[in-house]
């Protein structure tokens, strides 16, 4: 359960509470940007309040004291030929951290309140991910390729991939965790009778490539997530 609430205040901390113009600022500023110390507390009081156990802070500062070294070598590392395979170095470090202190501190067996049921807990943190985290995940791969050309001048509403794809995920990870798998197979077809109109001309072709890659591991990831949620709470 300890483990389960570090990793649940990383992903809040990583992902939903830290806006696109702070990573800006951090790359720009490097060890000088405020946005980095920010983010860092904002860690820190985020471990606190869901932990809700003051005599845990020798594992918080130890994790928050690591996350800033991390993030501090990832902001003066971080070029446009790596900023992608970093992200993933970042988050593989930053998780593998959190797994070392817990098990260091032996923080496994506290007693927590009765409404923070590691099963709740799973399946929080499973929804959660499916949101922002997934599609900055997503966005990262993404930017190996240049899709600006894939597209012509029919303009879409702002943002309205990603609202689907977190909407596509949440269904997906809905739908196995009550075993309707066939629910997901009809999800999957509705999505490609709807795009089939868009790119059924030749000259879309890596228009559909991209959105195969897409869907493919947005569904993928969300199929994943699912089942690492089943195998934990049952």
């Amino acid at each position: 359960m300890i483990l389960l609430k570090v990793l649940f205040a990383h992903i809040i901390g990583d992902f939903l509470l830290q806006p696109l113009s702070w990573i800006v600022h951090k790359e720009k500023y490097k060890l000088k940007s405020s946005r980095l110390y920010l983010h860092i507390l904002i860690h820190i009081v985020l471990m606190f309040v869901i932990l809700w156990d003051l005599s845990l802070w020798p594992l918080i500062l130890s994790i928050g004291v690591i996350h800033l070294i991390i993030d501090s070598l990832k902001v003066v590392l971080t070029n446009e030929k790596n900023h992608r395979w970093l992200f993933f170095i970042d988050q593989f470090l930053h998780i593998l951290t959190i797994l070392f202190f817990v098990e260091y501190y032996g923080y496994s067996n506290l007693v927590l309140p009765e409404i923070a049921t590691q099963d709740f807990l799973v399946i929080l943190m499973g929804i959660v991910f499916l949101t922002r985290p997934t599609s900055i995940i997503m966005q990262t791969i993404f930017t190996k390729w240049d899709i600006s050309s894939l597209f012509d001048e029919n303009e879409s509403l702002l943002d309205a991939g990603k609202y689907i794809g977190i909407l596509e995920r949440l269904f997906v990870f809905t739908f196995i965790l009550l075993g309707h798998w066939e629910a997901v197979g009809f999800l999957l077809t509705a999505k490609s009778v709807f795009r089939f109109g868009d790119l059924k001309d030749s000259r879309h072709r890596k228009l559909t490539e991209y959105v195969l890659i897409g869907t493919l591991l947005s569904f993928g990831i969300a199929t994943l997530t699912a089942l690492a949620v089943s195998v934990f709470i049952s």
